[in-house]
């Protein structure tokens, strides 16, 4: 509530000086767009930032969807204990998890939980044969949860399997302030359209003042059924799909409405399958300035859960003001995915392995060079729904291995790779670009990969040498080479492989490794060793990443930014 004027009297009186400079500074912080430099009467100052500073606030968090921290600890204490760590970390209510408890006296113990919690509360009682912990009797259960209710927990959970009896245990009483959240989870698959209507409405029948339903992905268009009921609910509904390729419906749940979301403490430390932490929902994802109306962005792969681009691009979005966000998406079938996610809200992708050349044929439009190269690393939705696809992955690497051999090569013009030659291990989408970009370049390029007649497809296309990845040990007809390692081999978690021996790496004058995760592999590390300079899949990261930001935004690429993000990664 605003002050009084005889305490803004006061305040211009005593305080003036102090606080028209402090309201300077957080209006600059809140970046409102104010004149309040030049008001000296510091009531109005006052009222000026008062209201600027509740619209900036209103703007800056674009959705009411909630996050919700789920509570596990063996002990009330430990309860305690994390419930004031997740305010710190920015929840918006917690789920106290009663059936982890080891012991357990209903009235001493929530009565205690209520009254230390310094946030909203949502008790759950969860039984054996809904994935819970609890396998006493269900009047203990239930009265544990009315308990809940008449001592003010502002929400309870209730499985819809139990919501009949549980009414009739409560003789239709609902008691307090409380919410009953009516749950169902399906732990094997996500049902159809329709049926998860019907059971979205069997649900409200059961009296849930809030609907709730999970379900597991196999598959990440399943999550768009989802959304399709979340966005057409007519009640509060928490709707989540469990598992990796369920992970979007977490993140974007403010977009279709979500009632809240489920951010963890630590990773891994989780009450699902799929939960991402509150820390990256708050910072990496900026999941408070997601709306109705914000464009989704994210890096299709499998693997991808290793991939850096939501930390760059949502980096740069948060920088830049842009109602983006970009997720990560475990795509199986990339020809599914653009099927199903069809909407121009579904705005720019960036692609990795394996699917960069499956992609190139899901296009509308393919840049020349794309075209050439064979495949595509950044897709376009256009207005009109028509996707355009185009390559940046040789750009960014041959920048980054020409600006490693700077100084050892007196070049005026031209490129310090003209009549190298350039090996390159992998014959997948990234090998077919770096082998483009080094044949533009003048390089002689070899292709080397596990199996030969893959290698061959690819060398014949830029006029190349092909060797099987057995071979490539022995082969060594020259020194001073390029080595450019494309494949996964040496990524997270198997960060003990190398595509080939130390000792062969001694015939190369640099190394290139477009694996970053992590930043310096056992390739690069045994590179430098026998001497060669080292280039990390960092440098090619951040350059390829340039040209798919301004695709994708029209704005400048924010290079110094990108460079700092990874810089700290």
């Amino acid at each position: 509530m605003p002050p009084t004027p005889f305490l803004l009297q006061m305040l211009g009186n005593f305080f003036s000086p102090h606080l028209h400079a402090f309201l300077i500074v957080i209006s600059d912080t809140l970046r409102i767009e104010t004149s309040i430099r030049a008001v000296s009467s510091p009531i109005r100052i006052y009222r000026i930032w008062f209201f600027l500073a509740v619209e900036s606030a209103a703007k800056m968090r674009r959705n009411e969807t909630l996050i919700c921290a789920p509570l596990m600890a063996d002990t009330v204490d430990q309860l305690v204990e994390l419930m004031h760590k997740a305010k710190l970390e920015g929840a918006d209510i917690v789920e106290i998890r009663l059936d982890h408890l080891k012991s357990f006296d209903p009235h001493f113990d929530v009565e205690r939980l209520i009254k230390e919690c310094p946030l909203p509360t949502l008790f759950t009682y969860r039984p054996t044969w809904e994935g819970g912990r609890y396998d006493g009797d269900e009047k203990n259960r239930f009265g544990a949860l009315r308990t809940a209710m008449e001592l003010g927990a502002d929400h309870i959970d209730i499985e819809l399997k139990a919501a009949d009896e549980f009414n009739k245990f409560m003789n239709g009483n609902r008691p307090g302030k409380c919410k009953v959240i009516v749950s169902s989870h399906n732990y094997d698959f996500t049902p159809s359209a329709e049926d998860l209507g019907n059971l979205v409405a069997r649900i409200q029948a059961a009296g849930a003042d809030i609907v709730k339903f999970a379900t597991t992905a196999l598959d990440i268009t399943d999550v768009a059924r989802v959304f399709q009921i979340t966005v057409h609910s007519q009640v509060p509904v928490i709707a989540m799909v469990m598992g990796e390729r369920g992970l979007m419906s977490r993140i974007l749940c403010p977009k279709f409405g979500g009632y809240l979301t489920f951010g963890t403490l630590e990773p891994g430390k989780v009450s699902a399958p799929g939960q991402p932490t509150i820390k990256d929902l708050v910072s990496l994802y900026n999941f408070r300035s997601i709306g109705p109306d914000t464009k989704v962005f994210g890096i299709i792969g499998k693997p991808v859960g290793h991939s850096k681009s939501p930390l760059l691009y949502n980096g740069a979005f948060k920088s830049e003001n842009f109602n983006g966000v970009f997720v990560h998406l475990l795509v199986d079938d990339i020809s599914k995915f653009f099927e199903t996610y069809s909407s121009t809200d579904f705005t720019g992708f960036s692609c990795t392995i394996p699917h960069k050349e499956v992609a190139l044929t899901c296009c509308d439009e393919v840049d020349p060079v794309a075209k050439s190269i064979g495949a595509v690393n950044c897709i376009i939705r256009r207005p009109n729904g028509k996707l355009f696809g185009c390559n940046t992955d040789y750009i960014g690497a041959i920048d980054a291995i020409e600006n490693g051999l700077q100084g050892s090569h007196n070049i005026v013009n031209g490129s310090p790779l003209a009549g190298k030659l350039f090996v390159v291990i992998g014959a997948g989408g990234a090998g077919k670009a770096l082998a483009y970009g080094a044949k533009e370049k003048g390089a002689r390029v070899v292709i080397a990969n596990r199996t030969y007649d893959r290698a061959r497809e690819v060398a014949e296309l830029v006029g190349g040498q092909a060797l099987s990845l057995a071979e490539l040990g022995s082969f060594h007809p020259e020194s001073g080479m390029i080595l450019a390692n494309t494949t996964s081999i040496g990524m997270q978690p198997k960060v003990d492989e190398t595509p080939v021996t130390k000792e062969a790496l001694r015939y190369y004058e640099l190394v290139f490794d477009a694996v970053y995760a992590p930043k310096i592999t056992r390739l690069l590390r045994e590179a430098e060793e026998m001497g060669a300079k080292i280039v990390n899949g960092v440098d090619m990261f951040v350059g390829q990443a340039y040209e798919q930001y301004e695709r994708f935004t029209g704005l400048p690429a924010p290079k110094e930014l990108f460079k700092e993000i990874m810089k700290n990664y």
